[in-house]
């Protein structure tokens, strides 16, 4: 069974060891406030990335590590600069930090600078001159037709929170959303004439994603019928119990729910819909740059994560069609 949220980062609190990779015997104390900002981030990427537990821990340590760097400089995170950066990086290879736990490293720092800045503790961003590292990308966990088929059949229509949750599922797998768009919609931004949901994505930037018939079926009958029923206290379109919106935390629990009752046994989460999205849609026939505009990616390397399907659409044709194939 798939833990809650918080029992997940809770699991990570524990002291941090050298699983990190770079060990500091003469660690300096993190303070509460950096500790906070640290639990919001891991709490993002568990729900919005769906991280499994080993990463989120590794991701914990390598950041408290960090933290615990600019403590002992007297240092805070909004006070850092490129240079703090590089003498980080310095002091980890120095302790025999390399390969792919120094690539995490890096990975995690990129993450949690773009999240301050997003939560408006910094202004400017003192990562944004680390590369990606050059290693080969996971590929992102992914349902098949047929798993996605029974967990979208889950939810109980019979009541008010089982339509709602029913037009959720359909809308992440519809649109391929990121869990804070879904939470943030309004019933103003789905036009039902045209088909297609106005997203405020990343850095508040505005894409128009088409939702098809039988999503935007869902969706005008909750706003129509149904999302009164929570005697709504606020402008979102999913609502919880108290007519409140409804959190990330909240959906992350009901898609774990919803999962378990449709026997996928995996680690999944609302990002895993966004993946399944993107997946299905080049298993049709999509080229990568539709699909890239669907997700509101910025550059278009962060959409080649899914080129393996590409790859093995074309080999497929290719042995199917070719002459030589059948010989």
């Amino acid at each position: 069974m798939e833990q809650a949220p918080e029992k997940q980062l809770k699991n990570c609190e524990a002291p941090p060891s050298s699983s990190s990779g770079a060990p500091e015997p003469e660690a300096a104390p993190v303070s509460p406030a950096n500790l906070a900002l640290l639990r919001s981030y891991l709490e993002r990427l568990l729900i919005e990335q769906g991280l499994a537990a080993n990463t989120l821990c590794a991701y914990r340590s390598d950041l408290h590590d960090f933290l615990s760097f600019l403590g002992k400089h007297d240092l805070e995170p909004r006070e850092c600069s490129e240079q703090s950066i590089f003498l980080y990086i310095v002091d980890i290879r120095r302790r025999g930090l390399g390969g792919r736990s120094l690539a995490r490293h890096l990975s995690a720092l990129r993450g949690f600078f773009s999240f301050l800045r997003e939560e408006g503790v910094i202004q400017a961003d003192p990562s944004r001159f680390l590369e990606n590292p050059k290693l080969q990308k996971q590929l992102p966990e992914v349902l098949s037709r047929a798993e996605m088929q029974a967990l979208l059949a889950q939810p109980n229509l019979t009541g008010k929170l089982g339509f709602r949750d029913r037009t959720m599922l359909e809308l992440l797998y519809a649109s391929g959303l990121r869990v804070s768009e879904l939470c943030s919609l309004k019933p103003l931004d789905f036009d039902p004439q045209a088909g297609v949901l106005r997203i405020f994505g990343k850095g508040s930037k505005e894409r128009l994603v088409p939702v098809h018939a039988e999503a935007g079926r869902w969706l005008e009958e909750y706003l129509t019928y149904w999302r009164s029923l929570f005697s709504p206290v606020s402008p979102n379109v999913f609502l919880n119990r108290s007519g409140k919106p409804l959190s990330r935390v909240g959906i992350w629990k009901l898609v774990q729910k919803y999962a378990r009752m449709a026997g996928i046994r995996r680690e999944i989460s609302p990002h895993t819909f966004r993946h399944s999205f993107a997946t299905h849609l080049l298993e049709g026939g999509a080229d990568l740059r539709s699909v890239q505009l669907l997700l509101g990616h910025a550059d278009i390397s962060a959409t080649e994560i899914y080129t393996h399907v590409q790859a093995e659409r074309l080999a497929k044709i290719h042995k199917n069609h070719h002459p030589r194939s059948k010989a």
